[in-house]
Formats: C-alpha cells, sequence, structure tokens
C-alpha cells in the first residue's frame, strides 16, 4: 500500500530537479567543466557524510572490493558525468526549454531499451508513445534541418546511464558514492589548478563560492528524497510525478527566461506530450493488468 509520506517524497524530489536549471543559472560566468568539477566534489563530499550518518561503509567496501562492478561503475560514470556537463552546458546556454524535451523524451526511450536488451514488451499505447515521440523529433529535423541535439543527448545518456545500473549490483547511494569517488581525483584536480592560476571565482567571489559548494547538495539531495518515494511507492505512480520535472523545467524556460517558443517548437512538444499521455496511460494499464494478475 502507498504511504502519503511517499507521495511527498516523489514531489519533493521532481518539483527539485524541476528547479535545477534556476540554481545553475546561478553561475552563468562559470564554465559548465568548472561548475560539473565542483559538482562532482561536492556532491562526493556530501554523499560521503550521508553514507557516514547511515553507517553504510561496508556495503560502500563491498563495491570497491569487486573488481567486476567496479568496472561497470566506471561505465556509468562516464554516462552520469556526460549527462551532468550536458545538462549545465545546456542551461547557462539558455536551451532549459530542450534540457525540459529531452526528459519527456527518456521514460520512452527506456521502453525502447528494455525492448532491445532486456526482452521487456512493451503494449500497444506505449508503442504508440513511442511513435509520438519519434515525429516529434523528426518533425524538428525537418523544420529546423537539425536534430534537438541537447534533448537527445540528455535523454539516451541518462536512460542508457539507468540501463547501465539496473545491469549492476550495487544499492543506489552507495553506488552513487563510488561514482563520484571515481572522478573525485580530477575534478579536484582541475579546482585546484584553476585556482592556482588564478582563473576561478571560488573563494574569490563569495556568492559564486557559495553557489558552487551548495552543488552537492543540489545534486545528492532530491536523490534521496527520490530514494525515500522509490520504496514507498508504485512504479506506476513514480512514471506520474516524473513528469512534474520537465514540466517546471518548461515554465522557466518559456516564462522565467523567455526563450523562443514558436510554432514549430509547438509541434514538436505537441508530439512529445501526446506520447507522454499515451506512454502514462500505458504504463499505468500495464501495472494494472501486473497486479491482477498477482491478485489471481
Amino acid at each position: 500500500m502507498e504511504k502519503p509520506v511517499g507521495v511527498l517524497f516523489g514531489i519533493a524530489a521532481f518539483v527539485a530537479w524541476g528547479f535545477l536549471p534556476a540554481y545553475w543559472k546561478q553561475m552563468l560566468v562559470v564554465s559548465p567543466v568548472e561548475i560539473l568539477c565542483h559538482r562532482i566534489v561536492w556532491s562526493c563530499v556530501f554523499l560521503s557524510g550521508i553514507i557516514t550518518l547511515q553507517r553504510r561503509w561496508p556495503e560502500v567496501r563491498g563495491i570497491i572490493k569487486n573488481p567486476l562492478v567496479v568496472k561497470r561503475l566506471c561505465l556509468s560514470t562516464m554516462l552520469i558525468g556526460f549527462n551532468w556537463f550536458v545538462y549545465i552546458w545546456a542551461v547557462n546556454s539558455a536551451r532549459v526549454v530542450e534540457t525540459s524535451l529531452g526528459y519527456y523524451m527518456t521514460p520512452m526511450i527506456n521502453v525502447v531499451l528494455g525492448f532491445l536488451f532486456l526482452g521487456e514488451k512493451f503494449n500497444r499505447l506505449q508503442g504508440v508513445a513511442i511513435l509520438f515521440a519519434l515525429t516529434g523529433v523528426m518533425y524538428s529535423l525537418i523544420a529546423y534541418g537539425s536534430l534537438p541535439a541537447f534533448a537527445l543527448a540528455l535523454s539516451l545518456s541518462f536512460a542508457l546511464y539507468g540501463f547501465a545500473r539496473k545491469k549492476i549490483s550495487a544499492a543506489p547511494l552507495p553506488g552513487l558514492l563510488v561514482e563520484t569517488m571515481i572522478l573525485f581525483i580530477p575534478a579536484f584536480a582541475y579546482i585546484v589548478f584553476k585556482v592556482s592560476c588564478n582563473d576561478s571565482y571560488f573563494l574569490k567571489q563569495s556568492g559564486l563560492t557559495f553557489w558552487m559548494l551548495g552543488s552537492g547538495l543540489a545534486t545528492s539531495l532530491p536523490l534521496l528524497w527520490f530514494a525515500a518515494a522509490a520504496k514507498r511507492l508504485n512504479l506506476s505512480t513514480i512514471g506520474i510525478l516524473q513528469y512534474l520535472a520537465p514540466s517546471i523545467a518548461f515554465g522557466l524556460g518559456v516564462f522565467v527566461y523567455k526563450e523562443p517558443f514558436n510554432f514549430h517548437t509547438l509541434i514538436t512538444f505537441a508530439c512529445i506530450w501526446t506520447g507522454v499521455v499515451f506512454y502514462t496511460r500505458g504504463a499505468y494499464t500495464k501495472m494494472s493488468v501486473i497486479g491482477r494478475t498477482k491478485v489471481m
């Protein structure tokens, strides 16, 4: 049975992710690479504190002692690092609307990956959703002569990251800590290099230093809320809540940051939104069938 507190945790996580562009916008003068490095370093520090409080270091040591798991986590680390970099780059390049498009498409790409590599089946409604998403991307290609690169990079990298983590026997929180630990040394070295060359705002401007330090909290806290929600909610409920994040980002891009939103963009989003409706309905139907099967 679902618990109301689970819904609150879920809403908190996806709302926080939805407003994340507003956080990165506070560091427009900082390069995406440096922001990424701070995000990695301070996420590692923050997660280490959480792991200490939860007394879960034995889980972390168990992961590190398994060479196969570490090798696989290196791959997932590259994917999530790339995703974080593209997201920061897109937001600070006035492409918030396009990032929302990417995360609207991600669940449908997950379905395709599950079908191709995990032998999972999708129902008719989910198939229609995928067709609408593909139509939206193709319309964008025809209308603009190019693909929505940021959207596709974000959706593909995050979907592949989810697929990779699904194949790795590591709990979400300890696994994420190990991922940030893998990138910690090069990220920390880059920060030290920038500071030593007097080419960084870190420790020079208190406001920007605050936002850089807080990037670990902004990254990790929603993940903790999501983990708490996942323990208490059905997948169908999480599937519906997940669209809060791109919807908020879309609103920020159009109404707050005044990014261009013309007729062609509207058609692309209309296709994706229609796909979202079919996907959500299909996912709900699939969960209902599974539920009835378990009862029988």
